[in-house]
């Protein structure tokens, strides 16, 4: 038969309505009778939407840093209900401490979205993983990251001046056989060899 005041401000408020005996007593019956039954009919209609279970998706990126470390992301989203337990694993081992996340946020489509990163040093060799625990799996879902292989731009670079090097050394040959003719192969229609006029 008490109300609780949320701020100083309420106060005024919170006396006026105490010593209001009558109201109190019908918002005691109304708390303790209709509004249950009410509460109840409406759980009942929606039951089918509140007690579904949608499966969550993770997705993993990551992204380097000036200072040589690197952050991890795991996405996690389309998950109901909204209660779910994202870590990461290094080595197999937790480390929840390390991780960092902005909370779980609603999608439009009435599921959730949540996302945790981690910083780590690419240069210690480790498997990190994403896990994720939801009542919707049979059993936790787990992602590994995969370093970016740094090998394939190096090998493109190392083609591309292989080839560029031997373009190079071929006009520097063909010049040398082919001394005075500047102008270039269109120069010579008929060229049956590397310096044969017709």
């Amino acid at each position: 038969m008490t109300w609780v005041a949320a701020d100083i401000g309420a106060q005024i408020t919170k006396r006026r309505w105490e010593a209001e005996v009558n109201d109190n007593q019908q918002w005691k019956r109304y708390v303790e009778g209709n509004c249950i039954s009410w509460l109840r009919s409406a759980l009942e209609y929606g039951k089918e939407t509140l007690q579904r279970k949608v499966c969550p998706t993770a997705r993993m990126s990551d992204r380097s840093s000036h200072d040589g470390l690197t952050t991890l992301s795991c996405k996690v989203s389309g998950f109901y209900p909204r209660d779910i337990t994202v870590t990461w694993l290094k080595n197999g081992e937790s480390r929840q401490q390390e991780i960092y996340s902005e909370g779980i946020l609603p999608n439009g489509d009435g599921t959730y979205q949540t996302w945790v990163t981690m910083e780590i040093d690419p240069k210690i060799k480790a498997h990190y993983s994403c896990h994720v625990e939801h009542e919707s799996l049979l059993e936790p879902l787990s992602v590994s990251w995969e370093p970016n292989n740094s090998l394939i731009p190096i090998v493109a670079g190392v083609i591309t001046a292989a080839v560029l090097i031997g373009v190079i050394i071929g006009v520097f040959f063909w010049k040398k056989q082919c001394p005075g003719k500047v102008a270039g192969l269109g120069a010579f229609p008929g060229l049956a060899g590397p310096c044969t006029p017709t």
